[in-house]
Formats: structure tokens, sequence, C-alpha cells
């Protein structure tokens, strides 16, 4: 393994989970001794100037750097996710990820990618120069693959996977961004478009394992700990990724590591992100019945 000087980490978040961005970035400056080596990139849209103020407080507290990328007004980002289905849960922010090679500046040969319902707990440079072997990216296989691939019943969905094929999470990935940047994925979804693939695959995730298919490194399970509770503790995982309902930042979850979860957003941050969406959740309900 050989260090490098820069550490590039990319975030892509709405503005509604600005806090959950703040909360990956200071968990991972808190587990690492080297952050003045940080580089996040935070991919948005729409980020309001307070919660834009309240993430610089990241550079402020630990002197990592922080790059935004508006995709509000990116051409290359707009064209990509003009067809592609999204969803409440899946927004057209999730893309983004695919295009990390035509977002990033040059220097960042290499990029960790987190999704923002991750926490850190090891140094993010243990992840950051694994070698690659020649491959283009390297994930941890999904535990969940067979329902995600076929549906309910292993066998309701049509699905270009094969059930017994090795499939990853996109939500903790390691890019060599010129890997990424070969695969010309806005060509490839063309192609999957017109040969009627595309409609069949799951958002972005499917779309990467599609593309990258036998062609990616596969990393150790403690590198993204999936739907992670409390007896996960004991085996001192490196990244959870609280995926599914139960989340942290709810004030009671249930899950692996809670507590630390709301003291690494700290308590200010934590709070306030509570009370907007409670905010929100009540006047929702009210701006629709005065209209």
């Amino acid at each position: 393994m050989t260090q490098t000087r820069h550490i590039h980490i990319a975030l892509t978040f709405s503005d509604s989970y600005w806090a959950l961005a703040y909360a990956v970035m200071r968990s991972i400056c808190l587990s690492t001794t080297r952050r003045a080596d940080l580089v996040f990139h935070l991919c948005h849209e729409d980020l309001a100037g307070d919660h834009r103020a309240a993430l610089e407080a990241i550079t402020a507290e630990f002197g990592a750097a922080l790059r935004h990328h508006d995709l509000r007004h990116n051409a290359a980002f707009r064209a990509l996710v003009a067809g592609l289905p999204t969803s409440r849960r899946f927004p057209s922010i999730v893309y983004a990820r695919l295009l990390l090679d035509r977002l990033l500046p040059p220097e960042a040969g290499r990029v960790v990618y987190l999704d923002c319902d991750t926490l850190v707990r090891r140094p993010i440079e243990e992840l950051y120069e694994i070698d690659l072997c020649g491959h283009p990216l390297a994930a941890v296989a999904d535990p969940y693959h067979d329902g995600i691939k076929r549906g309910r019943d292993i066998r309701d969905k049509p699905s270009p996977f094969d059930t017994a094929e090795p499939y990853f999470n996109s939500g903790v990935l390691l890019v060599d961004i010129g890997g990424l940047a070969a695969a010309d994925i806005p060509a490839r979804l063309r192609e999957m478009e017109a040969s009627g693939i595309l409609s069949t695959l799951f958002f972005d995730q499917d779309v990467l394992n599609y593309v990258f298919r036998g062609r990616w490194l596969a990393l150790d399970w403690r590198f993204n700990v999936l739907m992670p509770k409390p007896a996960h503790e004991a085996l001192n995982p490196r990244i959870l990724h609280y995926t599914m309902d139960r989340k942290p930042w709810n004030l009671f979850s249930g899950v692996a590591f809670a507590r630390t979860y709301r003291h690494v957003m700290t308590n200010a941050v934590f709070y306030r992100y509570l009370r907007e969406r409670w905010r929100k959740a009540l006047l929702g309900p009210l701006a629709r019945r005065s209209a």
C-alpha cells in the first residue's frame, strides 16, 4: 500500500440530507490523523445557504477541504438523468456517482464514494489506499442481492442478473476515475435503453453492477455493514451503512452505535435537523390543506 497525499471523498445528497453529509464527513475526520489530506467533493442540488455554512464547519474544526459541485446547471448530469427512473427514496441525485469522472477535477485519480447514511469508524485511508489490482472499482458484496435482483419470492422481477453471480452494494465504493471514464456510462445507458435492459434495472446500483460485471474487487464486509444492529458493535465494523427504515438520526432507532452517531453529528446539529424534519412534516399537511 502506497501512501497518497490527498484523500478524495465524494458524497451526493439533496438539501434535505445536509446533516447526514455533515455526520459522514465528521466521522471520517474523527477516525483519521490525516485530516489535512482530506478533500470532500460535495455533489448536491439546491443546497440552502445556512446548510452550506453548517457544512463548512468541517474545515474550521479539522482543516479538511470542501469542494462544492452544484449539479443544478451541470449539463452532463442533467442529460444523464433525463431518462432515468426516480422515486422518493431514489431522487435523481443518486445518479451523480455514475459521473464522478466528469464531476471531479483531474487530480482526483481515485475517490471513495459514500452514501450519506453511513458512519466511518476506521481511518478512511485504509480503504482509499487499497490496491485495486487493475479493477475499476472495489465494493462489498451485497448479502441481500437475491431480492434486489429478482424481487418477491426471488422470481417476480425480470433481471439481467443471475442470482448466483456476485453483486455489490454501491453505498461504499473505491473508484478508479480512469476506469470509470473508460466505461463511458452515459453511452452504456443509451445502449441499455435501446435494448430494453434499462427498464429492468434497480436504479444506480444495478447500473453499476451491470456495467462493471465481473470487473470489481470484493472488499471485506466490514467496509460496508448493512442494517447494523447493536450486536455488530462487538465485531468492530469499519463503515456502518444504515439502510432500510431504522436510522440513527431518529430520536429512537435501536441501531448499532446510535449514541455515537448522535455525538458525531453533534447534539446541536442532531436536534436542529430533528426540528427541521418535524417542522416540515407538520407544515406539509397544513400547506396542502390551505391550498
